[in-house]
């Protein structure tokens, strides 16, 4: 258990920042471009960024991972049923949709402010 003085830091700035952003995001660049291995890149790659986003959001309150965490998990199942032939797909259309709520849940930070709580607040 941390003690009174711990305070939860943003996953963006830590050690894993690799392996919980930028190796997902190369595995949903690989798949865009190399389509056999779409489903087996991409829905790991949005698990993995969808569990990091909400663990920021509860651990920091990342404004954008409220945002970003559900839907990189919804984007997992989407593709998942998509590799069931339960859904359509358009890849590129949804990936850059995802992308396009991604930016916008960036931008949102701008006037709310990056963190919703004060123990992330001096990062």
């Amino acid at each position: 258990m941390p003690g009174p003085n711990h305070k939860p830091t943003d996953l963006a700035c830590g050690r894993f920042t690799v392996l919980l952003w930028w190796l997902p995001v190369i595995a949903l660049v690989v798949g865009a471009n190399w389509p056999k291995f779409e489903l087996l890149l991409w829905i790991p790659a949005f698990l993995v960024m969808g569990v990091a986003c909400l663990a920021n959001a509860a651990r920091c309150g990342r404004v954008h991972c409220y945002v970003t965490g559900p839907l990189f998990l919804v984007a997992a199942v989407y593709v998942a049923l998509w590799g069931f032939h339960l859904v359509p797909m358009q890849p590129n259309i949804f990936l850059g949709s995802i992308v396009g709520v991604f930016l916008l849940a960036r931008l949102a930070e701008v006037p709310l402010g990056k963190y919703r709580k004060s123990a992330c607040a001096s990062q």
